[in-house]
C-alpha cells in the first residue's frame, strides 16, 4: 500500500520504503561485522518486526538463524497497558547462543526491556537489541540498544509494521498517522 492510497490519514512520511531499504542494508553489515565467526540466532518480535526481521534478513551476506516471539503490552490503543505478556515463546533453545531481538519500535522501552531480561534468565551467550526506531522522549525504562535505524519524535507512527488497530502495517513508508485517525 502507498501512501497516495491513505486519503489523509498521515500527517508526513517520515521514511520512504527506499530510505528503510538502505538503512537495513547498513545495519545488516554492521551486524554481519560484529558477529563475524558466531553462531548468531535473530529473533523477530510478532507481529511488528516481520517487515524488519524479512527485509534486514535479505540483506545479510551469510547463515542465520531465525526464531519469532510474540510479546503484548499493547491493547487495542495507542499507549502502553504496562504488563507484558507471552502470546507465542521461541521454538529454539538459547542456551549458548548469541541472540539479537529484532524489533519495529522502542516506545517506552517496558517491553523490550522485560524481553531481554526474560531471554538473558534463559543462559543465552548474550542478548542484543536491533530496532528500527527509537523514541528516546517516550522512555520509561532504561533499554541498552545495540543497533538503532532512527531515533523519531514522540508520535504515533504506522507502516512497514507498525499499526494502528491492525491496519496500516502494510503500507510501504513509514508516517505520522493523524490523530483524528485514533482520537
Amino acid at each position: 500500500m502507498d501512501a497516495a492510497d491513505l486519503e489523509g490519514d498521515l500527517v508526513n512520511i517520515l521514511f520512504t520504503e527506499e530510505d528503510i531499504q538502505r538503512r537495513l542494508a547498513e545495519m545488516a553489515r554492521q551486524i554481519e561485522q560484529d558477529y563475524e565467526g558466531e553462531d548468531l540466532l535473530i529473533v523477530g518480535v510478532l507481529r511488528g518486526a516481520v517487515m524488519v526481521m524479512a527485509d534486514m534478513a535479505r540483506s545479510f551476506n551469510r547463515h542465520l538463524e531465525m526464531d519469532w516471539m510474540a510479546v503484548s503490552s499493547y491493547g487495542s490503543g495507542t499507549k502502553s497497558s504496562g504488563v507484558v505478556r507471552i502470546l507465542k515463546d521461541l521454538d529454539t533453545d538459547i542456551s549458548g547462543r548469541h541472540v539479537l531481538i529484532v524489533d519495529e519500535i522502542i516506545d517506552t522501552g517496558l517491553t523490550l526491556s522485560w524481553l531481554t531480561a526474560n531471554l538473558a534468565s534463559r543462559n543465552a551467550a548474550s542478548v542484543e537489541i536491533c530496532t528500527l526506531l527509537r523514541k528516546p522522549e517516550a522512555l520509561t525504562m532504561q533499554v541498552d540498544v545495540k543497533y538503532v535505524g532512527w531515533d523519531i519524535p514522540n508520535e504515533f507512527v504506522v507502516g512497514y509494521g507498525l499499526d494502528y488497530n491492525e491496519r496500516y502495517r502494510n503500507l510501504r513508508d513509514i508516517g505520522t498517522l493523524a490523530p483524528h485517525v485514533y482520537s
